[in-house]
């Protein structure tokens, strides 16, 4: 018998989450009217850019992409993929504001609010519309 070639491939995850913004989403779902929800993060067009990040607590679908850490899930659907493919979500507080914030190697460009961004790939959810 001849030896055998196993291959691994080692692939990143299609978005990642820094401790700080894991630890806000597990403060998030473990509410208990929240029981059974995933964070899901998605991409809608319109903004100043073209695209804007939004997030919203939900369900799971057959095809979302699902990120889960310790029975935690954050969910992406697969259109919102294709702009958000290695990109990571922070979490920051400040005395004057908090939230979560995107950095997404597809942007080209962005708002400064840092909601709305453009990217290379052409789409039909792309069209730039006033943020304020």
């Amino acid at each position: 018998m001849g030896a055998q070639t196993i291959e691994t491939t080692i692939t990143q995850p299609p978005l990642t989450l820094t401790d700080k913004a894991l630890a806000r989403v597990k403060t998030i779902l473990q509410k208990p009217e929240n029981s059974g929800k995933a964070l899901r993060v998605f991409v809608i067009g319109g903004g100043c850019a073209g695209l804007n990040y939004s997030m919203a607590l939900g369900f799971m679908k057959a095809d979302d992409y699902v990120l889960e850490s310790e029975g935690y899930k954050v969910i992406v659907d697969p259109k919102s993929m294709e702009f958000l493919k290695g990109m990571q979500v922070d979490y920051y507080e400040t005395v004057q504001s908090s939230g979560f914030k995107f950095n997404n190697p597809n942007a080209i460009a962005s708002c400064g609010c840092g909601l709305s961004f453009k990217t290379a790939q052409k789409s039909e959810m792309q069209k730039a519309k006033p943020c304020h």
